[in-house]
């Protein structure tokens, strides 16, 4: 991955976490990395209910919408770091959802968000 890429994704998640704060979430982990995946963003919508967030960026659609990245194996892998991620912190009993976060990169600096809610299931 391209360095600019790797700026890209990185101040796109920064902007999803933020938008998720605005929007009352609490932000548990970011980059929760395991021996099987990774995940962007863990973040509690409520006390009871946790949310697993994919974050794709893009500064246009010429390679189609963000969401349309998280294909099937993504989301096994998502899943998969999910269940681990769950063990670990004891909450398997915890009720989860599997959101995406379209983040575009705006010309002029601004960023735009799109909040995809049970984008998948597990």
């Amino acid at each position: 991955m391209s360095m600019k890429k790797k700026v890209l994704g990185k101040a796109g998640e920064d902007e999803a976490a933020a938008f998720l704060q605005r929007k009352g979430y609490t932000i548990a982990a970011r980059n929760y990395r395991t021996k099987v995946g990774e995940l962007d963003i863990i973040a509690w919508e409520n006390p009871k209910t946790l949310v697993f967030v994919e974050v794709k960026t893009r500064t246009g659609l010429q390679f189609g919408k963000p969401a349309e990245a998280v294909n099937f194996y993504k989301q096994k892998n998502i899943i998969r770091t999910a269940q681990w991620y769950l063990m670990e912190k004891h909450l398997t009993e915890t009720y989860c959802r599997f959101d995406v976060i379209e983040v575009y990169a705006m010309t002029g600096g601004t960023w735009e968000c799109r909040q995809i809610e049970g984008a998948f299931e597990a």
